[in-house]
């Protein structure tokens, strides 16, 4: 969109007229300038006098193979006192959901899981709900009255940007960084004429922020090192994609969008008015995704961010929902992990919702917090937004407290002994069985697990409990169950929970996990499994952190397919579970002296 410019004219004329002796005219005044607070920018432009740009930015990729470098479609916003002189920095949002999504169908999870040699997994026509686009960013007004640009960008192949989305590939983190090098003057930008635009208005620092995927590309884009880059937030975002769609060797869903996968969510963003070159690359996505091995990839790997993180160089402030099932607490426990042991300026805020903005749960609170740290990292306010408690978390009670670090630097394996009655409710103690006793479910995966888990016996599930705790626990992390188990056929699902039991009878699953046996040994290679064999598993629980309250229990349910996430093969498989080589770990504050108290 061309914008005029009167006041440009007018001040070009009246210089052409200006008699030779008259006297010098007075300087124009200086441009508005921010204003910091206790630390924080004060909205003190209007937040409705802006300047609104629409451009194309030139990204070094081909990922629709025309011969032609695509072009990322941008969106500026400015305080209008950039037309006077002020350099501004930017809070920038890319997405792929911008211009909405198409109906796509999922894939039919309702099939046999892969034995070597006999493949299945066909796709159904099945309408698949992605993401609900994002349409008027909340956050705009709020950063341009206090002196920043936001800047948005649509992710290749979607909207009005040329190229293919290729979900969480390499093109695709490109496309979103070559928008901090034309703010940086490194690329070159255009108008829909094909006139340059360039970004003289900017200091060139930027912060990235989003949610959901939203917030996956600013940990994409951070990986590439890119100068100019300062701080990210990441909100519900993804650390690498084979977490979101696979768990160790199995295909397993994110939360209530069964059947997903990344060829789907490449076909739902994909917005681009001519959607022809496309076709084969996410034809080439649905083929390498793998959804018959569910192993890791090249493909997989080109998509983990944790990878390259070693190029960070922005600070970070990560949030995420510790109840979302969509965007796992996986994806943030092993960033932040990665982060920390590379020195990168970190800080985190974990809620009790799902899959959220803190925007919406606590306001006030998350507005100072992330003023402070964009005036910070943005404009070099000496605010100690980087200083104090790591960590900001919700406790099951709603209530909000600061701590030092996470996980809590209190927190330490201690090991629970799984014992006989599984089939009912087996006890779970910090006693190791002084004998083997080998107990046995029969899977089916049109059971919910939270009704397997609920009911006071099934043959569909084994369900083992500590004695009522006396004081509370605390678990902070990953918990971990390492189960003996055999299987009656050469393939199956492993599920374990960890649950809470309350005292009036009512079961809540706290976390859970799955893995394939066929990847027992490498999740990059499926190993046949021989029925009537045992084999030693560990399945990885989803990182949590949670309270048992005095009077509660937690527990161990252990069951085969998990309806709402991996594939749902014909019931049947057998699984039986050796007790004396099994056990739940979990990360207690207080170590195996706390659990003793607790449940000992």
């Amino acid at each position: 969109m061309r914008r005029a410019r009167p006041a440009v004219i007018s001040l070009l004329a009246a210089l052409l007229v200006v008699p030779l002796a008259t006297t010098p005219a007075a300087a124009e005044p200086d441009p508005p300038a921010p204003v910091f607070v206790d630390g924080q920018a004060q909205p003190v432009f209007s937040p409705t006098d802006v300047v609104r740009e629409s451009l194309w930015v030139n990204a070094p990729v081909d990922s629709d193979n025309d011969g032609r470098d695509d072009l990322v479609h941008v969106e500026v916003v400015r305080p209008r006192a950039t037309e006077q002189g002020l350099k501004v920095p930017v809070v920038y949002q890319a997405s792929p959901y911008y211009a909405g999504g198409n109906d796509v169908p999922n894939h039919d999870v309702d099939v046999e899981l892969n034995v070597p040699n006999a493949r299945s997994g066909a796709k159904v026509s099945r309408v698949g709900l992605g993401p609900n686009p994002a349409i008027t960013w909340r956050y705009e007004q709020y950063f341009t009255a206090r002196g920043f640009a936001v800047v948005y960008a649509e992710s290749l192949g979607s909207g009005l940007s040329t190229g293919c989305p290729t979900s969480g590939g390499r093109n695709e983190t490109i496309g979103a960084r070559s928008v901090i090098d034309w703010l940086n003057g490194r690329a070159r930008g255009q108008d829909a004429a094909g006139a340059t635009v360039g970004a003289s208005w900017t200091t060139g620092k930027v912060g990235m922020m989003g949610v959901s995927y939203n917030g996956t590309l600013p940990n994409a884009v951070a990986t590439t090192g890119v100068r100019g880059l300062e701080t990210i937030v990441p909100i519900a975002a993804i650390s690498s994609w084979y977490d979101y769609y696979r768990a160790d060797g199995a295909v397993v869903a994110p939360g209530t969008y069964q059947g997903e996968d990344l060829d789907v969510l490449a076909e739902y963003v994909h917005t681009r008015a001519d959607r022809a070159p496309c076709a084969p690359v996410i034809a080439d996505i649905a083929v390498k995704q793998d959804r018959v091995t569910g192993d890791y990839s090249q493909f997989w790997d080109e998509r983990n961010y944790l990878n390259d993180v070693s190029k960070v160089r922005a600070s970070v402030l990560a949030v995420h929902g510790l109840n979302d099932w969509n965007v796992k607490m996986t994806h943030v426990a092993q960033w932040y992990d990665a982060l920390k042991r590379q020195g990168v300026e970190h800080k985190i805020w974990l809620h009790q919702s799902g899959h959220a903005d803190p925007y919406s749960l606590r306001r006030d609170e998350w507005l100072v917090t992330l003023n402070k740290w964009m005036s910070h990292y943005l404009y070099g306010v000496a605010n100690g937004a980087q200083d104090g408690p790591r960590l900001t978390i919700q406790r099951e009670d709603k209530s909000w407290t600061d701590e030092p670090e996470w996980p809590a630097p209190g927190a330490a394996q201690a090991t629970l002994y799984p014992g006989a009655g599984g089939a009912s409710t087996g006890g779970l103690t910090i006693w190791r069985p002084d004998r083997r006793v080998v107990e046995s479910l029969t899977d089916d995966a049109t059971k919910l697990a939270s009704a397997l888990a609920s009911a006071p016996s099934s043959p569909n599930r084994l369900s083992y409990l500590t004695r009522p705790a006396s004081t509370s626990l605390r678990i902070s992390g990953k918990a971990e169950a390492y189960l003996r188990l055999s299987f009656s056929r050469p393939a199956a699902n492993v599920t374990a929970l960890l649950v809470d039991r309350a005292p009036d009878g009512s079961i809540s699953i706290v976390t859970r996990g799955w893995t394939d046996p066929q990847n027992r040994k490498n999740i990059s290679r499926t190993e046949p499994i021989q029925p009537g064999k045992a084999y030693d598993l560990r399945v990885d629980l989803v990182p949590d952190d949670y309270v048992l309250q005095a009077g509660h229990q937690f527990g161990l349910v252990v069951l085969s397919s998990d309806n709402e996430y991996t594939l749902r093969p014909a019931p049947g498989a057998g699984v039986s579970v050796d007790l004396k080589g099994s056990n739940l770990t979990l990360p207690v504050v207080g170590g195996l002296d706390a659990l003793k108290v607790a449940v000992g």
